[in-house]
């Protein structure tokens, strides 16, 4: 299956969506004369690229949309889509379905589509041409064509049968290789006219400009030695600029990110300052409940003490003893505790437990012992409690230290890239000095800085010379005077000029040879393949004039070319190929004349057949073509009606066995051709004036 199915709207008598799918084989459309079952032929023609609507059994272009009747107003618009099965790779496109569309407007805007994708008509043209399909080929027979190919002319004969062999392709392309042709052959001629022209002129402009030659030789000199002088140094002066703003540009982010981390890490060292207050004011509070804490042991031990004074052997002894623990004690508060709290107490446990033991009997000092016990429990408790918040402290210290010196270390960071930085402004503000200089010296000897932009150095003295050397060049060249600016310019655009209309006659010439190439190559070919086929459909044509008419015989043969047209050639040559124009290059090829002797009858001639058989013939020599070269589908509308009902049957037949390779839409009142089909359309019109099909799958 290769043609899937037609969609209609708006066009001609189908104002509604209509669609019409076309399984394979054969399909059949029927219906009562004046129900629009021609219309489907005509869309058909219609998307294939036909232009006049006369060609559509139509006045005017708005004769294509559907013109609305009492019931059914008219449309404003007309489409239809045509659904091929690609996958074979018959279109040369890589879509697997090809859907061609058109659509027309009433404003007159007609417009093609290949898979949705607007297209030109010319490229829609050439594009079924490709596959041997046309619009006014013998792939589309239409009402009233039955014997299309018998009152066509030799050459529009030969054209159908062409277009059927696929040849089309190739004649469109020599059409245009010969209009082309013919264009340059047009233009050799004038460039050859107006290179003769301006070479006296360009002679006299050379004579002219002769004695500037040597000022010319040395201005060039000069200009290379400034090439090259300069060059280096805007090099030099274009790469460091170049250099400077990204280095700026990158330690402008780093410098953007490190301010960035600073600005968090300062606000991480305000929140750890904030936190240190708590711990250390709860150690000072703890320092001073241990100083209560001695100045009540002092006060407590002394008292019984001094009671005890008599009863105490060694008074002496606990006088040094309590003078030794006061000291201890005021030393250490005097201090503010910097000696390590530990080693104090454990002097003064130790100085009280010889008081003890000095004054084990005595009553008054074992109440003071119980009083030493407790101070010394409650120093335990202080002692570990003020060890706690001394490492919170120490802890709280190391973060703070650590915050403190990460914020610096980032205050260093910055200034130093900070200072990189401005070093390097310095040193683009140096550059850019230099550069403001450099164009200065060069705006002097009228040169631009941009000159030597991208110029390469090619430096073949030292800078001392070139100086030197360019010195001099300036004052010869001063010396010279001035030149005659607008007979320099009138010889350089001449020289251009005359240039130009060289190298163009060149490929004009070499373009002209390919072109001729070319026509002789596709000529060569259209005349060897069409040779070659007309042979062949000859054959099956004697095969098919015996199955219809029971005998005779029929040939296709090409006409006689006019001697004095062929002799006008022949003497023209080269140039009379070129200059012939379409008309004449048409009487040239020959056409095709159809030769008939019918049984049974003495008289020949195409124009003594009556009309059944103009049509029987027609159809022999159809179906000798597509033996040779099958069309994907053909579009017959009617082309058996003026048969009988024997060669109707004939002519099913053939349909049948030629099904297998090419689909057949048949438009038909002929019950024969109908049976034939594989599937049956039938187009009714209401009373609405509206076409509508009906389908029927024939089994």
């Amino acid at each position: 299956m290769f043609l899937q199915k037609l969609e209609l709207q708006g066009f001609k008598s189908f104002a509604n969506k209509t669609v019409l799918d076309f399984p394979g084989g054969i399909a059949a459309v029927v219906g009562p004369n004046g129900s629009g079952k021609s219309n489907i032929a005509d869309a058909i023609r219609w998307l294939l690229g036909e232009r006049e609507a006369r060609n559509l059994r139509g006045g005017k272009n708005d004769d294509l949309i559907f013109a609305g009747t009492e019931k059914k107003a008219r449309m404003g618009m007309a489409t239809a889509s045509l659904y091929f099965d690609n996958s074979s790779g018959f279109f040369p496109t890589e879509f697997k379905e090809v859907v061609i569309s058109r659509r027309i407007d009433r404003d007159g805007d007609s417009k093609f589509f290949l898979n949705q994708s607007e297209m030109r008509m010319k490229d829609i043209v050439d594009f079924f041409a490709k596959a041997k399909l046309g619009a006014r080929g013998l792939n589309m027979i239409g009402q009233g064509e039955s014997d299309l190919i018998l009152k066509s002319t030799p050459l529009e004969r030969r054209e159908l049968i062409e277009e059927l062999l696929g040849l089309k392709e190739y004649l469109l392309k020599k059409n245009a290789a010969s209009r082309e042709l013919k264009n340059t052959f047009f233009n050799l001629e004038k460039a050859r006219a107006q290179l003769a022209e301006i070479e006296p002129h360009l002679r006299s402009l050379r004579r002219q400009v002769s004695r500037w030659t040597k000022r010319d030789s040395l201005a060039e000199e000069l200009r290379n030695i400034e090439n090259s002088y300069y060059s280096g140094r805007v090099r030099k002066i274009t790469e460091s600029l170049r250099a400077f703003d990204p280095e700026i540009e990158k330690l402008d982010k780093e410098i953007d990110r490190l301010k960035n981390e600073e600005k968090a890490l300062e606000q991480e060292f305000k929140k750890i300052e904030v936190s240190e207050p708590k711990a250390k004011k709860e150690l000072e509070a703890l320092r001073n409940k241990r100083r209560e804490l001695f100045n009540k042991r002092l006060v407590s031990s002394a008292v019984p003490a001094e009671r005890s004074k008599a009863s105490i052997p060694a008074e002496n002894d606990f006088k040094s003893l309590l003078k030794e623990i006061r000291e201890l004690a005021e030393a250490a508060l005097s201090s503010g505790l910097e000696e390590d709290p530990k080693s104090v107490l454990k002097k003064i446990v130790s100085l009280i437990e010889d008081m003890e033991n000095a004054a084990e009997a005595q009553p008054e000092v074992q109440v003071v012992d119980g009083k030493l016990e407790e101070f010394n429990r409650l120093m335990d408790e202080l002692d570990e409690e003020e060890k706690k918040y001394q490492i919170e402290l120490d802890s709280f210290n190391k973060v703070f230290r650590e915050s403190l010196r990460q914020v610096e270390a980032k205050k260093d960071e910055i200034e130093e890239l900070d200072d990189k930085k401005q070093q390097l402004i310095f040193q683009k503000d140096k550059a850019l000095f230099q550069k403001s200089e450099l164009e200065n010296q060069l705006r002097s000897i009228s040169r631009k800085f941009e000159d030597f932009v991208g110029v390469a150095a090619d430096m073949r003295m030292d800078e001392r010379t070139a100086e030197t050397r360019m010195m001099r060049l300036r004052a010869e060249l001063s010396s010279m005077g001035d030149v005659d600016e607008a007979i320099v310019k009138e010889a350089e655009a001449t020289e251009e000029r005359h240039e130009f209309l060289s190298n163009q006659i060149v490929d004009l010439e070499k373009a002209s040879a390919d072109l001729k190439t070319l026509l002789k190559d596709l000529d060569f070919k259209i005349r060897n393949e069409f040779n070659v086929a007309l042979k062949k459909i000859n054959d099956e044509l004697q095969s098919f004039v015996k199955l219809m008419f029971g005998g005779g015989r029929a040939e296709l043969k090409l006409e006689k070319i006019r001697e004095t047209t062929k002799d006008v050639l022949e003497a023209a040559g080269t140039l009379g190929e070129v200059v012939l124009n379409q008309e004449e290059a048409e009487e040239i090829r020959p056409g095709i004349e159809i030769d008939v002797v019918l049984p049974k009858k003495k008289i020949k001639g195409l124009e003594v057949l009556s009309g059944g058989e103009r049509s029987l013939l027609s159809i022999a020599i159809l179906f000798a073509l597509i033996s040779i070269s099958p069309p994907p589908f053909l579009v017959l509308d009617e082309v058996d009606a003026a048969l009988d009902e024997r060669n109707a049957r004939r002519f099913g037949e053939l349909l049948k066995n030629y099904a297998k390779e090419t689909q057949f839409v048949i438009v038909t009142h002929n019950r024969a051709t109908m049976e034939a089909a594989d599937v049956l359309y039938g187009v009714t019109m209401g009373d609405d004036g509206v076409s509508r099909v009906v389908s029927l799958k024939l089994s």
